[in-house]
């Protein structure tokens, strides 16, 4: 999972870095769903495992949820201050142990719960001065709202569809499944805003594939080897990593907040990594 947060945080970096180039956002999503689905598929083939797998309907439900929750996620960036979109957005742990509860019954260890309350904490830290900034004292746009929770709520939808998947279906076939939803929809969707890439724009559409394709693998496999809760209150690491690559690729320096709140992240996760204890009794 740890893997799988550095592996967004870099596809995130160059979505910024090829949308400052002009590409417009359902070509990335269709840019990055070519490319995952000609790994996944050559992958598979080498593998000898069946393409389609065997609970199609679930399959389907994945790969149609997480293209609905992208679109969600993107609006909601798009239509309000960056960090309210990003709270909003990281609300998906808390909905994923919710469901994750309710759905496939997986109790919820001491270790995680304090994870995800360091790792929120963490994150209200991070975005505070954001949030106190005149330059951010716009109206709220309730659509937009809506859409970024939607975005969590799918989000947290889809890894418990990945988890429950995941004690039937190989890995890339349920990777799979997401590029042969959101293909002929965002090409369909974006119909005559095509724009094309030129130069620089190929290899960040690449690297955008690849690191997703990587995301989505080693998210997958966490989910067969931990509960969706536990795994999924990894992904606040994410954060930390966009922090890093900022600072590298950008020179965006952290203000103290933005540090304190990585920290409260960052020991969030090593509880979580290192509680031993029994799960904790749900009443």
């Amino acid at each position: 999972m740890i893997l799988s947060a550095f592996a967004f945080s870099v596809m995130a970096l160059f979505v910024k870095l090829v949308g400052e180039r002009g590409i417009p956002v359902l070509e990335i999503v269709a840019a990055r769903s070519v490319i995952s689905l000609v790994m996944s598929y050559v992958m598979l083939k080498k593998e000898g495992v069946p393409i389609f797998g065997q609970q199609k309907g679930l399959l389907f439900a994945r790969g149609f949820i997480g293209f609905v929750t992208l679109n969600c996620v993107f609006y909601g960036v798009t239509h309000l201050p960056l960090a309210e979109a990003t709270v909003l957005q990281y609300l998906h742990p808390m909905f994923t142990a919710i469901l994750a509860l309710v759905f496939l019954k997986e109790r919820l260890t001491p270790g995680t719960l304090v994870c995800i309350g360091l790792s929120f904490m963490g994150l209200i830290i991070m975005v505070q001065p954001i949030y106190m900034s005149p330059s951010e004292g716009t109206a709220v746009d309730n659509l937009a709202v809506t859409a970024a929770i939607i975005g969590a709520m799918g989000s947290a939808m889809a890894y418990v569809l990945v988890r429950k998947l995941g004690a039937i279906e190989h890995p890339l076939v349920i990777v799979l499944y997401f590029p042969l939803i959101s293909l002929p929809a965002s090409t369909l969707l974006l119909w005559d805003d095509f724009i094309m890439p030129e130069g620089l724009s190929w290899l960040y559409l690449l690297v955008i594939g690849i690191a997703t394709q990587i995301g989505q693998v080693a998210l997958t496999k966490s989910m067969q080897t931990e509960t969706a809760s536990r795994a999924t209150s990894f992904s606040y690491l994410q954060i930390v990593f966009a922090v890093i690559l900022g600072l590298v690729f950008f020179q965006d320096v952290p203000n103290l907040a933005t540090i304190f709140g990585a920290l409260f992240i960052v020991a969030g996760a090593y509880i979580n990594v290192a509680w031993k204890s029994k799960p904790a009794r749900v009443s």
